[in-house]
């Protein structure tokens, strides 16, 4: 629910209280939420210390890439937020212009794909590791400029397979969910 005019002092203290809880929200939503200017929120975020959005996902992203057995960090599409091996893991991508197709604007369903079956690697404790099926589903088209969240699960292990469940979504809305079977080799 949005905030009507508060002080300096207590906006930011609700500032830090909400990238504190949702570390990726940006400078846009911050200045809806506050009903103040995204200079404003730039200005608080300065005065607390509080890095861009973009600094913020790296820094979370390079602590997270150290953890990778299955692939190098730069073969995994998207941000890696969170990591869990053999367990679970986040991925964030923020799509743009030259993702898409240039008449609809719709971002192409390899990058999503991409950002799906790399998590679902990189979310898995093997040193090499394939594809051996995919059973995948885009529910909604997603446009250029929106950011997805990958999801990663494993379900199960069953000797050299793992069973990866993978979801995406735009804010809070499924665009893909994807079942992968990875062989460890």
């Amino acid at each position: 629910m949005p905030n009507k005019k508060k002080s300096k002092q207590t906006r930011q203290k609700e500032l830090w209280e909400n990238i504190k809880k949702e570390p990726f929200v940006t400078d846009e939503e911050l200045s809806e939420y506050f009903q103040v200017s995204i200079q404003t929120i730039r200005l608080d975020r300065l005065e607390l210390g509080i890095p861009e959005l973009r600094k913020r996902i790296k820094k979370v992203a390079k602590e997270n890439y150290s953890k990778v057995i299955s692939l190098r960090a730069s073969e995994i599409i998207g941000e890696l937020i969170d990591l869990s091996l053999d367990k679970d893991g986040i991925s964030l991508l923020e799509t743009s212009k030259d993702m898409a197709f240039e008449k609809t604007n719709v971002v192409k369903g390899h990058h999503i794909f991409s950002m799906a079956e790399s998590l679902a690697m990189a979310v898995i404790n093997a040193k090499v590791a394939l594809t051996g099926v995919a059973n995948m589903k885009y529910n909604v088209p997603v446009l250029a400029g929106q950011k997805l969240i990958a999801k990663a699960e494993v379900s199960k292990i069953r000797g050299n397979k793992y069973f990866v469940h993978v979801k995406i979504n735009v804010k809070q809305e499924q665009v893909f969910r994807g079942k992968f079977i990875l062989v460890a080799i």
